[in-house]
């Protein structure tokens, strides 16, 4: 579990500003000011919007929900600090996913003296910590139903009663959720409460991952030099070779991973102040997933030269890829029909159907006909021309 605390004064900023005359450029500075920078894209400036809208309405929750690492603290953190009624009252986070499942309702709602062993003093717990400001419940998907159930009538009635307490206490709190996957499809699938998505999803922001934010890399990069500058010294410029290839990773962990990537090219850098692709090659900063991005890159720039020259359709492209790929996955060695497809994400019978569509199952399906229904997965056989999976 995280928990942190902050107030107005320790932001260094003001939020006096009429909502009506707020432009894109006083935006950008203002969330600039709390770490949310290089904000130029077009799906950033909504959401800006959003934000500073949100922070204005204190009392209703809010849901945000983005990738790992896009910066999901720091925009809830951004809208407590731009709320006149709560800004100066503590902003608790609460990592929900840290928490183990036998402590969290303790952790989250508080317990009297002696309400179970091993508690000997009272505890208030993180709720009543954040009266009067904001509880942001960071990956909230992780709370177990037990606790989402009873968060759901907190935020229903507003009022806490710590375990083993026969008395229940108000409690004013703005509730700031957040996730790293859609809510909606965890409902969908029951692993999420539905009432309590709903009483969390009065408010909607969706942060984007960075791969969606190509124009805002150059300025991200140059922002985390500048953090860094008194280590490795200033950075004045980005390469532009360097540019064209961040764009084609795939940043997986968003913001965070750019940042880390930007202190190894710091390392790594021996001379001047421009970022180049060599620092990016150098010291392991382009890691594995690098060479899979520039065959895809190439794959679909060859594909694309094809279309236009009328060799080849959309869906012809499309097949092509999938028939090279399962041609591949059918080289190698020692796998089952079972375990292939497990390595491909689908189901045995979709793996037989596809194979059967691009003509690559005859071998299979003799070896199926002639085979027991009881004794399980068989090894996959040569199908024309192809390396036996043994």
């Amino acid at each position: 579990m995280e928990v942190d605390a902050m107030s107005a004064p320790q932001a260094g900023y003001r939020t006096a500003v009429n909502p009506a005359q707020v432009n894109d450029e006083t935006l950008r500075e203002v969330f600039a000011s709390m770490g949310l920078v290089s904000t130029c894209g077009p799906q950033m400036m909504p959401l800006l919007r959003q934000a500073w809208k949100a922070a204005r309405i204190s009392d209703v929750p809010l849901l945000v929900e983005g990738e790992t690492g896009t910066g999901k603290q720091i925009l809830a953190s951004a809208i407590h600090e731009l709320d006149e009624k709560r800004r100066r009252c503590p902003f608790v986070t609460v990592a929900c996913g840290a928490i183990p499942e036998s402590l969290a309702e303790s952790e989250l709602f508080g317990h009297a003296r002696g309400a179970y062993s091993g508690a000997h003093a009272a505890r208030s717990g993180l709720f009543l910590s954040a009266r009067g400001g904001t509880i942001f419940l960071d990956d909230v998907n992780d709370l177990s139903p037990n606790i989402q159930a009873k968060l759901l009538d907190v935020l229903q009635r507003g009022r806490v009663r710590p375990i083993g307490s026969d008395e229940e206490l108000p409690v004013d709190v703005r509730v700031i959720a957040a996730a790293n996957t859609a809510l909606e499809s965890l409902v969908g699938e029951r692993a999420f409460r539905a009432d309590l998505y709903y009483r969390l999803n009065v408010i909607h922001l969706r942060i984007p991952p960075l791969r969606e934010r190509h124009c805002d890399l150059e300025a991200l990069i140059l922002e985390f030099a500048a953090r860094h500058k008194a280590l490795y010294g200033p950075i004045a410029a980005v390469d532009e070779q360097l540019l064209r290839r961040l764009e084609r990773h795939p940043f997986a962990g968003n913001i965070r991973e750019l940042e880390h990537a930007v202190q190894r090219m710091l390392f790594a850098k021996s001379t001047g102040d421009c970022l180049t692709l060599q620092d990016w090659t150098s010291q392991g900063t382009a890691p594995p997933e690098r060479r899979t991005a520039d065959v895809l890159q190439s794959a679909v720039a060859q594909s694309w030269l094809s279309i236009q020259q009328g060799l080849m359709s959309l869906d012809g492209a499309l097949g092509s890829f999938e028939r090279a790929l399962l041609e591949e996955a059918l080289r190698s060695k020692g796998m089952t029909r079972k375990a292939l497809a497990g390595k491909l994400g689908i189901s045995e019978r979709s793996l037989y159907q596809k194979l059967h569509e691009l003509d690559l199952s005859i071998g299979m399906d003799r070896a199926e006909s002639t085979g027991s229904r009881d004794s399980g997965p068989r090894p996959m056989t040569q199908t024309k021309g192809l390396s036996q999976i043994a």
